[in-house]
């Protein structure tokens, strides 16, 4: 399906009702990995938003066009910097995040309405209807796992990579690329073992 955008961030709808937001990040300033947010439109009209990106207006009139954002998602603990700028445009909307972006967000005074890490391993925060997850406790950024059955689409932060980055940095004349450095996907050799560095529960 086509990519479009009036800002720097690709916007495209991935599988029914599954759109993705992707735009250039750079790590450190340094690393371009890319970042993208992914929204999910429900069976009942309502939208999920994974939010990890700038909310530019491009993001913001798709989103309206979607529906009424009623879920606000933190993937993992270092996903969190756009969270209160999506809340505050959506204040309507429930923000579940992991335990360690929220005490990262203390200080903002965001109220957030769940928290993996810290709820019961099966609690249900509303969406599951349409939307599964799963906690991994044991990966160090405390990463969340999403799936949507209806278009059979896995959503993760940092669990996987996929780079370099091509879509993220589409809009923007760069390649994406890293300096020096080859492809990261689940495939190769160094994708195995950088996630298994990222492990703190090898068992």
């Amino acid at each position: 399906m086509a990519v479009q955008s009036s800002s720097k961030c690709a916007i495209r709808e991935v599988a029914k009702d599954v759109w993705t937001f992707s735009c250039p990040f750079s790590r450190f300033n340094i690393i371009p990995v890319g970042g993208r947010s992914t929204a999910v439109k429900l069976s009942n009209g309502d939208v999920w938003v994974l939010a990890s990106t700038p909310l530019d207006e491009a993001t913001k009139s798709k989103l309206g066009e979607l529906g009424p954002v009623k879920w606000i998602v933190g993937a993992d603990a270092v996903h969190h910097i756009f969270l209160g700028d999506f809340k505050k445009q959506f204040p309507d909307a429930k923000v579940i995040a992991v335990d360690e972006a929220i005490q990262k967000k203390a200080k903002e005074g965001l109220k957030f309405d769940g928290a993996w890490g810290a709820d019961p391993l099966d609690t249900k925060y509303g969406f599951e209807t349409d939307i599964q997850h799963c906690y991994f406790s044991g990966f160090k950024n405390k990463d969340v796992a999403f799936f949507h059955p209806a278009s059979k689409t896995m959503i993760q932060a940092d669990l996987l990579f996929n780079l370099p980055a091509r879509e993220q940095y589409s809009m923007t004349g760069s390649s994406g690329k890293i300096p020096i450095f080859g492809n990261l996907t689940p495939y190769t050799w160094a994708h195995k073992k950088f996630a298994w560095t990222l492990g703190v529960d090898k068992e």
